[in-house]
């Protein structure tokens, strides 16, 4: 694992800390990390979101009705 030097502004600082404080995570890396990952995942999903509406704007229109398209989403954004 490499390792990354990091500055933080106050606020951001105080609140790792209080996170790691109350034993959340074990420590600022772990917390960070976490937080990297989270913001992936919701990349994920907004580039899959973004993909289903210029498909759908190129396309017209869809044959999928509204819950068929809602249920589609939620399990792709529920992995």
């Amino acid at each position: 694992m490499s390792r990354q030097s990091i500055s933080f502004t106050e606020p951001n600082d105080e609140w790792l800390k209080a996170q790691v404080n109350s034993k959340e995570y074990s420590s600022k890396s772990e917390l960070v990390n976490d937080l990297i990952r989270q913001a992936r995942k919701q990349q994920v999903e907004i580039d899959w979101v973004r993909t289903k509406l210029e498909k759908a704007e190129n396309s017209g229109f869809t044959s999928e009705s509204k819950n068929e398209i809602l249920a589609q989403s939620k399990t792709q954004l529920n992995g």
